[in-house]
């Protein structure tokens, strides 16, 4: 039964992506063919699409609260904490925001026909806001860390395979200079340069070693600015808010497909 209740789940959860999908794809059309001075009646029509998908992603969105916090449940017993700490409070603004989510379609659909939409409306992408800042807390902590183990491994493998530093090497010439150069002392700017370019290499390669980390975070990179714009904080438009949706939504949809993909936990 529980391997019924978990193949349903991905099958919903696979639909609701579709389906966000969908509708971030007619604000990203509605935007290009407004630019293009396209007709009234057809904006209007791509714009009752896009409502339409809005309100079908509402419907099958009733239950994810409470998967929300059987998640921030398992969350809890992780033995990292800072991971226990992001993770747990991500899943409970995630729940928050699914719960304000319901409350909405209940608006929409008229069952709640006095309901203050605006001010709800506001209220969940707050909650998904602070969701998507404690995900994105989360990788840069993750490539934080994973930074750290690559430079360490590099460290002892360059180690193991390079020549005591008290042995001249006759290759390099003999004795080795006591003291640096003036003009190496008085530059740091080279210094600095060598640093960002080593940190910069290194997260490259972290990155494409864990391609569930950097699908996760161009995932939460995306989804950011939708709350950032519908909340007025960093307005930026709906033709990249559509962007950015219609992006997310395939990451995702990726994630579904091949689930070695889903960052863990």
């Amino acid at each position: 039964m529980m391997e019924s209740w978990v193949r349903f789940s991905a099958q919903s959860q696979a639909k609701e992506r579709v389906f966000r999908a969908a509708q971030y794809a007619c604000t990203l059309l509605g935007y290009t063919l407004q630019r293009g001075g396209a007709r009234a009646e057809l904006l209007n029509t791509i714009k009752q699409l896009e409502a339409h998908m809005s309100l079908t992603r509402k419907l099958m969105r009733l239950g994810n609260s409470a998967e929300a916090l059987e998640a921030a449940k398992r969350s809890m017993h992780l033995s990292d904490c800072v991971l226990r700490l992001c993770i747990t409070v991500a899943h409970l603004n995630r729940a928050m925001y699914f719960a304000c989510d319901n409350v909405l379609w209940a608006g929409k659909t008229g069952l709640l026909p006095e309901l203050d939409q605006n001010k709800w409306s506001q209220r969940s992408f707050r909650y998904y806001l602070f969701a998507l800042i404690l995900n994105l807390t989360r990788d840069v902590y993750e490539i934080h860390l994973l930074m750290e183990r690559e430079s360490r491994s590099s460290a002892a493998k360059s180690v193991s395979s390079s020549p005591s530093p008290l042995t001249p090497s006759p290759e390099m010439g003999g004795e080795f200079p006591l003291n640096p150069s003036p003009s190496s002392a008085l530059s740091p700017l080279p210094m600095i340069s060598a640093g960002l370019n080593k940190q910069l290499q290194l997260l490259i390669t972290v990155l494409r070693s864990n391609p569930p980390l950097l699908l996760d975070l161009l995932k939460n990179l995306c989804d950011v600015f939708i709350p950032l714009d519908r909340l007025g904080l960093y307005p930026t438009g709906s033709g990249f808010v559509g962007a950015c949706g219609l992006t997310s939504s395939v990451l995702s949809i990726l994630t579904i497909v091949h689930p070695w993909l889903k960052l863990k936990p």
